[in-house]
């Protein structure tokens, strides 16, 4: 008798979590829906969403910790946990919760605190775990979609909007093209190396062809709609700007995290050393310098808060780009300590915003925040940070992110692009502290910010604010041996050469 192939169910454990907690939402809403107030609903599916996100968080550290590389199926290896996809897993599921947590009050500001959302959230986070740890070109696919279509949802979840309305509209049909590209990519490939796992694609890959090389130039292409890069980048203000805040905070730092890790695998354990021979190091240096200087150069003209973080989201996209055109160890591992950053940095700023949304109104515009140190010092101080962190001033842990990622760029001779991140780097600086200009040095307007914070709010703003201060003076600290961050990115991506 042959023997079958080798199945590993607990592979599927930390993906599976949070779409039985979507299952669960949806059910206990049916129940309910009769017997509980809005307000209690929304709470309770929160709740119900944050249990089932920490479960996955903890068995995916577990699995980190350990070392634990287990296949769902040695005969097909379609998803594959190790320390890499199990770090991953656990900064989505970690930002996840930050945002289940900080959406809470804001719904029910807005009136619109439904259970779906969470359902929707779980759903789109099972599949951005499906994303980083998919180890073949369907498994991508299927985890693309499915973090695609909730999202989709989510931007026009404020449904009376019609700003929310445009954005879904919009990104809805942008994202149709950007995956149909990337589809049309992956069959490039496989017609050019008859695979679709990533190991088969390594041995079969010809970057002499022209075929494979049109396929592999459409792959980027999808994922660079994906993290905002230019010139896939036009959705990005729009979308941000129309959707409701919470969810411009969890699809800002969700989204690009994950579309850039799975990016990472791809590219060095499906096309690995034949990278050099297409130049796709040439390419990502094109797309880091122009999406730099467009990211910056944009947002130095713009008057919404929401807007002028899109283009800063867009800036730094052209920043860890820098990391894929050096194409290290050391550069990678950058990266993946930057990405960790940035869902604090960005998601704390975003915070404030959703703290500060009053009477169904967000408050998302420059003038909105005039003479917030006098009526709410706490927020404007927090605000503050954020700002400074996402400029990259020391001592927060956006200077450390982004000194490691060019220290590792002009280790690697790459001079020039590095020189040119720093300059867009100072340009940055101008409108990072035009925001705690506006807050120290204007009179407040006549309608006042929300007075009061709620709990959920307080923790991600803490958890944010503690996180960017703590990565910027002790990224990998001797006195705290059991939080190295910086060691861990490295741990994690040592695993894909």
């Amino acid at each position: 008798m042959i023997p079958g192939p080798a199945i590993h169910p607990s592979a599927l454990v930390p993906l599976a979590l949070p779409a039985l907690g979507s299952l669960v939402v949806l059910l206990a809403e049916a129940y309910l829906s009769r017997r509980a107030s809005e307000a209690r609903l929304g709470s309770m599916s929160a709740g119900i969403a944050v249990f089932f996100l920490s479960l996955s968080f903890l068995v995916s550290a577990q699995h980190f910790v350990t070392g634990a590389r287990i296949v769902f199926d040695s005969a097909s290896p379609m998803i594959r946990i190790d320390p890499f996809s199990s770090f991953a897993i656990c900064v989505v599921g970690g930002a996840s919760i930050l945002a289940c947590l900080l959406s809470i009050a804001y719904l029910m500001e807005l009136h619109i605190n439904h259970a779906e959302y969470y359902a929707l959230i779980l759903l789109a986070t099972s599949g951005m775990m499906l994303m980083v740890a998919a180890v073949d070109l369907i498994t991508v696919f299927l985890g693309l979609e499915l973090l695609s279509i909730p999202i989709y949802v989510l931007a026009g979840f404020e449904r009376r909007d019609l700003r929310s309305n445009e954005s879904a509209l919009k990104y809805l049909l942008i994202g149709s093209f950007a995956s149909a590209i990337l589809l049309y990519g992956m069959a490039l490939v496989y017609g050019v190396t008859g695979q679709t796992d990533f190991a088969g694609i390594r041995a079969g890959f010809d970057a002499t062809n022209p075929l494979a090389l049109v396929g592999l130039g459409l792959i980027t292409i999808g994922f660079a709609f994906k993290v905002s890069s230019v010139p896939f980048h036009q959705w990005t203000p729009d979308v941000y700007e129309g959707a409701p805040t919470v969810v411009t905070a969890y699809m800002s730092v969700t989204v690009k995290t994950t579309a850039f890790l799975a990016l990472m695998r791809f590219v060095v354990e499906a096309i690995g050393p034949a990278a050099s021979t297409a130049n796709l190091s040439g390419l990502f240096w094109g797309l880091a310098a122009i999406t730099m200087i467009v990211g910056n150069v944009m947002a130095v003209i713009q008057d919404n808060v929401k807007r002028m973080l899109a283009y800063s989201s867009i800036a730094h996209a052209g920043y860890l780009l820098v990391g894929f055109a050096t194409a290290t160890p050391e550069a990678y591992a950058a990266v993946l300590f930057y990405l960790v950053v940035y869902v604090f940095m960005t998601l704390g700023a975003f915070s404030v915003m959703v703290a500060l949304a009053h009477r169904g109104k967000d408050c998302d515009r420059f003038d909105e925040f005039a003479g917030l140190a006098s009526s709410r010092p706490g927020l404007a101080a927090l605000m503050t940070l954020f700002m400074l962190a996402l400029a990259g001033i020391p001592p927060t842990g956006g200077f450390y992110a982004k000194f490691a990622l060019f220290g590792a760029a002009v280790k690697a001779g790459n001079v020039g692009l590095t020189i040119l991140a720093v300059m867009t780097s100072l340009v940055s600086v101008y409108y990072y502290l035009r925001l705690p200009v506006v807050m120290y040095m204007r009179d407040a307007g006549a309608e006042a910010p929300r007075a009061d914070t709620s709990l959920g709010e307080l923790v991600v703003l803490a958890a944010c604010a503690v996180a960017i201060l703590f990565l910027g003076i002790l990224p990998n600290s001797p006195e705290l041996s059991a939080i190295r961050v910086f060691d861990w990115a490295r741990t994690s991506v040592a695993m894909l050469f």
